[in-house]
C-alpha cells in the first residue's frame, strides 16, 4: 500500500512530476512555492521533506534543482487510478452569466483518476440551466472539464465571452466564426468571432440522494 499523501503533499509532488515532464530539470523551491502560492519557504521546505521522508524524492540539499522522483511515485500513480482524485470545486455554470463561484474556495470533488486525461488541468463545476438537457445534461449535475489550448468540432465546453459571459456549449467553428450551440430546441446557438475557451468536458457526474 502506498503512503499516505494529503492534499497539499499531493499538489507538491504533481506540480513537481509536471514541471519535470515539460522542462525536462526539476523545479526549485521557489518555483514550487510561487506556483502553488506558497509564501513561506519553510512551508515549502517542510513539504519536500515529507515527501522523501515518504519514499517519493530525494533531495540534493547541494543543487538548487537537486529534486529526483523515486520508483515508489509510479506506483503511487497507478493506487491515485484506482482510488481517485481531488478536483477543484470551483462553482456554477449558467447558460450566458458569469460564472458563480462556490462560497468555498478550497471546495473539492473526488472523481476516478482515469476521467482526466494524464498531465492535464482539469476542475469541476456544477450546472444550473437547461441549455443542454438534450445531451442528458441537466441542472445540478457535474461536470468535469479539463484546460485545453485547443478544441475541436464537437467538443462541449465552457467559453467565455466577449461580453465576459460565460457559457456552456458544443463548440463549432464555421464560416470564420465561432458557433456554441446549445442542447435545447428551445434555445438558439451563440455566434461569436472570438471566445475563450476555459476547459473541454470530459465527463458528467450525477449524484442521487
Amino acid at each position: 500500500m502506498p503512503a499516505v499523501l494529503y492534499k497539499r503533499q499531493r499538489d507538491v509532488l504533481e506540480f513537481i512530476q509536471n514541471f519535470i515532464k515539460k522542462n525536462g530539470y526539476s523545479p526549485t523551491l521557489m518555483e514550487i512555492g510561487k506556483s502553488l502560492r506558497l509564501s513561506s519557504p519553510a512551508t515549502v521546505h517542510e513539504h519536500i521533506k515529507t515527501l522523501e521522508r515518504k519514499g517519493f524524492i530525494k533531495k540534493n540539499d547541494n543543487e538548487v534543482r537537486g529534486i529526483e522522483l523515486l520508483g515508489i511515485y509510479e506506483n503511487y500513480e497507478m493506487a491515485q487510478a484506482v482510488a481517485g482524485m481531488e478536483l477543484p470545486l470551483l462553482g456554477y455554470i449558467h447558460a450566458g452569466k458569469p460564472l458563480e463561484p462556490y462560497d468555498d474556495p478550497t471546495a473539492t470533488f473526488k472523481v476516478t483518476a482515469n476521467l482526466v486525461p494524464q498531465n492535464k488541468m482539469a476542475f469541476v463545476l456544477q450546472v444550473k440551466g437547461e441549455s443542454m438537457i438534450e445531451d442528458g445534461i441537466f441542472p445540478g449535475d457535474y461536470v468535469v472539464l479539463v484546460k485545453e489550448d485547443q478544441v475541436k468540432n464537437g467538443d462541449i465546453v465552457v467559453a467565455l465571452l466577449e461580453n465576459g459571459l460565460a457559457t456552456l456549449k458544443r463548440f463549432f467553428r464555421e464560416n470564420g466564426q465561432i458557433k456554441l450551440m446549445p442542447a435545447n430546441s428551445k434555445m438558439q446557438p451563440i455566434y461569436a468571432t472570438d471566445v475563450q475557451v476555459q476547459g473541454r468536458m470530459v465527463a458528467l457526474i450525477r449524484k442521487y440522494l
